[in-house]
């Protein structure tokens, strides 16, 4: 699939927004301007895994609706928290209102991504009903739609792109969503959600596949000796009837390759237009924000609209008054004194590695803003307890638009 720059479909009356993230010096950002702008129809949160993207996409679509946005969250992430946090009872692949989250017009619905459904319904729309069922009905076809390595991140894209049409198809006054926020998966794979339409694209179109589906286009060729000396050798490491299923897949499957490529490369346009936005996730550790760097990076090499860096579960210093050499200066007096003070050298000690911590953190965040001078930044301080419902995403929301 070309990489390049392609012309987007956009929400009716919506014009191109700047890229956020382009030739700014680091700062903060301001995500309370990125949501209030009815340009920005798409954002993507991506990072490494355990850094709190589940959740921080649920607080900013919350956020939005509650300032008016009419917001659709996708979470292709297999955890339930973003269920719970928004007080479904489960998550499917209809998007589903969220009760007493939105005001001022906006609304909040939210969705977690099927797989296989989304794959049934592909074929379903774009192939005849004899064709689907035949294709449905194969074992092949139900081990690739269910597990097979990139189809997740491929059927999250058409997913989109479903969402997005159907927000184009009611633009306006009575468009079910003006903003859609999609939650990808963890760790690097979160950018198989680029890779996965060109890797799923070329399995499907590859040579081996159209070696597998000769049989069934019908020329004599097929029946040459090397043809069946490749047929005996597969049939030995797949089994018969593997080969078999692969083959009546494939010719069935045939008619749907040239769609299955040009919505991918459609909602690849998507991702690179101006109306959307990516918010790189990370947490204040060495790995998490050698990752955020790595997608970050990555992102520029795709030409990808970045809008920052959300830094989650930031450490928050010790009480004022005493720093940190103060406190370990105390706990040494305390335990070398005539009258040791265990308690207190306990408490002392947590403060001091308190500032430690922060200090530590603050470097870390230093280094990258060295590095990545253009991409502004904001830190959520770790709270004290998970997130649990809408009042715990409306306070992760307001620490995210802080400034």
């Amino acid at each position: 699939m070309s990489k390049k720059a392609q012309t987007s479909p956009t929400l009716k009356g919506a014009r191109s927004a700047v890229r956020i993230g382009g030739g700014q010096t680091s700062g903060a950002l301001d995500i309370d301007a990125l949501i209030a702008d009815t340009h920005t129809q798409i954002i993507v949160c991506c990072g490494s895994g355990g850094v709190g993207k589940t959740t921080t996409s649920a607080a900013l679509g919350l956020r939005a609706a509650e300032q008016g946005r009419k917001v659709c969250v996708l979470t292709i992430d297999p955890a339930r928290r973003l269920a719970q946090s928004m007080g479904l009872t489960a998550l499917d692949n209809v998007p589903r209102p969220v009760k007493d989250a939105g005001s001022n017009g906006g609304s909040l619905d939210a969705m977690m991504l099927d797989m296989k459904r989304t794959f049934d319904e592909v074929v379903e729309a774009h192939a005849t009903p004899e064709k689907a069922e035949q294709i449905l009905s194969n074992p092949f076809y139900v081990a690739l739609s269910s597990s097979f390595a990139g189809t997740q991140e491929y059927m999250a894209m058409e997913k989109l792109g479903q969402l997005h049409a159907e927000a184009i198809a009611t633009a306006g006054s009575e468009a079910r969503w003006d903003l859609i926020v999609v939650d990808t998966p963890p760790s690097r794979s979160a950018l198989d959600f680029l890779d996965a339409p060109e890797r799923l694209s070329s399995l499907l179109d590859g040579r081996f596949i159209r070696l597998l589906l000769a049989p069934a286009k019908g020329p004599a060729r097929m029946f040459s000796a090397g043809f069946g000396a490749i047929t005996k050798t597969l049939n030995k490491i797949l089994g018969a009837q593997v080969l078999t299923d692969v083959q009546m897949f494939i010719a069935a499957f045939d008619t749907l390759f040239g769609g299955f490529r040009q919505r991918a490369e459609g909602t690849y346009a998507l991702l690179q237009a101006p109306q959307t936005a990516f918010i790189v996730v990370a947490s204040p550790e060495p790995d998490a924000m050698r990752e955020a760097a790595y997608f970050v990076e990555r992102l520029a090499s795709e030409n990808m609209p970045l809008a920052g860096l959300v830094i989650n579960r930031v450490s928050v210093g010790g009480a004022e008054g005493i720093s940190g050499a103060q406190a370990e200066a105390a706990v040494v007096k305390l335990a070398t004194g005539n009258t040791p003070d265990k308690q207190t050298a306990d408490l002392l000690t947590v403060h001091a590695e308190r500032f430690k911590v922060e200090a530590r953190e603050t470097r870390l965040k230093k280094m990258f803003a060295a590095a990545h001078p253009s991409v502004p930044s904001t830190s959520v301080p770790a709270l004290a307890s998970d997130v649990h419902d809408l009042d715990g995403l409306r306070t992760i929301g307001s620490l995210l638009a802080a400034r």
